[in-house]
């Protein structure tokens, strides 16, 4: 049995009961009570639970305007029912004779009639319209809350989940994981004032923990979940009551000032480790808001605002599906899809970092005066992919070796120029440098909702710390390349065409179906010594390999921490590329057609180097204009640089207030009078924006010494 709110009348006269019967029939009961009379209850649908072996349902809740009834079970699924308040029998009333219940039918006239449970087969038993079979696992759905149309469920896996109704079928938008520890999540409360409160049990104490603060608010020890509970709040007190050894226990605690001022709220738990400005957002009678993603060592990606006049950053959303840091981002935006218009910003957001494991997200970000940020951000979860998921899916693996287990994800790039319309379901390609020596390139289809590997190759044989993708065209076609550098400072230039096409090809000859472009094999290798085993099988994947470096330059003595390619007006190209030591590096590089038909060539035109153009490590570094290169570094620098003559010669030195930096990202903007003007920002143990001018042409060249 459970009690669902009845939109439309009055929840303290009327509600709705649903109860689960054999063979997973589910009743749907309307219950009214008057003052001074019996309750009234009317029998008003069947319904028909999927097939499973724990058949009954936990909780429900109804859409209105959509006529829609929507159900948790405790096999972990989310039911939506068709409902129609016209439908159901006569009204019943329950009477209470000697301590006996007598259920009876009372119509205009006052007479008795048979109750019409005993006919309910006049209603015919309706089947689901859409299933999210297992969603929450095998632990079974605990609460259904409809807040400003989306649908957000609960349970027992330590998630939650934010779902929304499109042509009458249901479709997960994204899970939040509150905090670390509260696997068993009961309910959900929207406050007033915009926070999200999410109730609990965490081990045996019952835990009211706030999204906005992100701590717990409460927690009260109890002696764990398996109990009757009920929790109410207000402005002025909160109230907990549980049955503990048959007892009925009130915990209330009364509103006190809060003693403590936030000065400034922080973005994440710990350092931020990745930044990527996705555009801007107009709204009307306000300033152009900024928006930007963060990543982090705490696990989390969080998509905020920055406006230049308020200087105050506001989170806009949170992403939470890593289980490990997230060490990257890139974006790509879509067809139809550019940076700001009247409506709004959509951007399509990968993060990746460390379990091998990547997400993909869907951005929407809108105008909003209503809310306080000024921007509503809404997130779809497309896709996501890790490379030991085969590895949870094999028998007796425990008896298996699993191949490198820690591998991380360095660096990605979205590879331009590859959404092919002439296809059912485009694809979308990305480049990703991996700390097991691959590069590899991935292919995601967001309407199958399917990220796979595509190719890859250990050419480096070390940690490849940094890619950046490019493409290059001519009159008689176009070519993708990839640019990667690693640990021991060298920097090597491919052509992944081919891999591309292929997959490209696989697709359309699959007619839009997803196809495995990869085969397991299983090798013996030897182990170390151990009691009574001598050997086991060493199981990974293999995937189609990239061709041989088209080019490979050793631009400096350690890694490779911060990488860029800029295009010249003369279609060449100048990569830039700063390392541990301190050093940048830039080179010009000049495309061309080999002698094969569909070769590809490079030539190196041009190199410079600038050795200990920093104190420390270079980790941010941005071609501007082909004259003008900004770098950063850890010694908390950030040079302007001019290259002339084939040197670099600095221009400015700004210091900047963030420690440890981690990453920068700049783009630019023309204001009024046409005046060019550049923004970076910069992420590390903290976030910090800021803007500068450069002249429009470039210094004097001086005369060569």
């Amino acid at each position: 049995l459970s009690w669902a709110p009845r939109p439309g009348l009055p929840p303290d006269t009327a509600a709705a009961l649903l109860a689960s019967g054999p063979d997973g029939e589910m009743l749907w009961l309307d219950v009214t009570h008057r003052p001074g009379q019996a309750p009234w209850v009317q029998l008003m649908g069947r319904y028909l639970l999927p097939l499973c072996k724990h058949r009954w349902h936990t909780c429900a809740a109804f859409l209105p305007q959509e006529g829609l009834l929507v159900c948790g079970d405790r096999r972990g699924s989310l039911i939506l029912f068709p409902c129609s308040s016209s439908s159901g029998c006569a009204a019943e009333s329950t009477i209470i004779v000697n301590g006996d219940t007598q259920t009876v039918v009372e119509d205009s006239s006052n007479e008795l009639e048979p109750s019409c449970l005993l006919r309910k087969g006049a209603l015919p038993l309706e089947s689901p319209l859409s299933v999210l079979f297992g969603l929450h696992g095998k632990t079974g759905v605990t609460s259904l809350t409809i807040h400003k149309g989306y649908i957000y469920s609960t349970g027992r896996d330590g998630v939650y989940r934010q779902v929304r109704l499109r042509d009458q079928q249901l479709e997960v938008l994204q899970k939040h994981r509150p905090c670390k520890g509260l696997q068993w999540i009961e309910e959900l409360h929207f406050t007033s004032d915009g926070d999200l409160l999410v109730l609990g049990f965490h081990a045996d104490n019952f835990v009211v923990w706030s999204s906005r603060t992100r701590e717990n608010i409460h927690c009260i020890p109890c002696g764990g979940g398996h109990r009757s509970w009920s929790y109410c709040s207000s402005p002025l007190a909160e109230v907990f009551t549980f049955i503990k050894s048959g007892d009925v226990m009130l915990y209330h605690s009364e509103a006190k000032p809060c003693e403590q001022q936030v000065l400034l709220a922080s973005l994440h738990g710990r350092e931020i480790t990745c930044v990527r400005r996705l555009g801007a957002v107009e709204v009307p009678g306000h300033a152009t808001f900024n928006v930007f993603v963060t990543g982090s060592e705490d696990t989390t990606a969080c998509v905020l605002v920055l406006s230049e006049h308020s200087r105050a950053a506001v989170p806009l959303a949170r992403l939470s599906d890593h289980i490990s840091s997230v060490r990257t981002l890139a974006f790509a935006m879509g067809p139809g899809d550019e940076g700001c218009g009247d409506e709004g910003l959509s951007a399509l957001l990968f993060s990746a970092g460390g379990r091998a494991q990547i997400e993909c997200y869907r951005l929407l970000c809108t105008g909003d005066t209503a809310s306080e940020s000024a921007v509503a951000c809404q997130v779809i979860h497309v896709a996501s992919h890790r490379l030991d998921k085969h590895w949870e899916q094999k028998k007796n693996r425990h008896k298996l070796v699993k191949m490198d287990p820690e591998t991380r994800y360095m660096c990605l790039s979205v590879v331009p120029g590859t959404s092919t319309k002439q296809l059912p379901t485009p694809w979308k390609f990305l480049a990703a440098a991996c700390s097991d020596a691959s590069v590899r390139i991935f292919g995601l289809l967001e309407a199958a909702q399917k990220l796979v590997l595509v190719a890859e190759s250990f050419h480096h044989q070390r940690c490849v710390l940094k890619v950046e993708a490019f493409l290059h065209t001519w009159a008689g076609g176009e070519r993708h390349l990839l640019c990667s550098g690693a640990t021991d400072g060298s920097i090597a230039f491919w052509d992944i065409t081919s891999p591309i096409m292929d997959a490209v090809d696989a697709l359309h000859q699959a007619e839009g179906e997803m196809q495995p472009l990869g085969e397991c094999c299983c090798l013996a290798a030897p182990l170390l010594p151990l009691p009574k085993v001598s050997l086991a099988l060493l199981t990974k994947p293999v995937y189609p390999a990239l061709d041989a470096p088209l080019v490979t330059i050793m631009a400096h003595s350690c890694g490779v921490n911060s990488l860029h390619i800029y295009k010249t007006p003369e279609g060449r190209y100048l990569v830039a590329s700063g390392s541990d030591d301190g050093s940048i590096h830039v080179c010009l590089l000049e495309v061309g057609r080999g002698e094969a038909a569909a070769g590809t060539c490079l030539q190196v035109l041009e190199q410079v180097s600038r050795p200990c153009a920093h104190a420390a490590h270079v980790t941010g570094i941005r071609v501007l204009r082909p004259d003008l290169l900004l770098s950063a570094s850890v010694d908390q620098r950030l040079t302007l640089w001019n290259q002339r003559l084939g040197k670099l010669v600095p221009l400015s030195t700004t210091f900047f207030h963030v420690p440890d930096l981690a990453e920068l990202d700049c783009w630019e903007e023309v204001e009024a009078g046409g005046k060019l003007r550049y923004y970076c920002v910069l992420c590390g143990q903290g976030l910090e924006m800021l803007c500068g001018t450069a002249s429009s042409r470039p210094p004097p060249q001086e005369a060569p010494q």
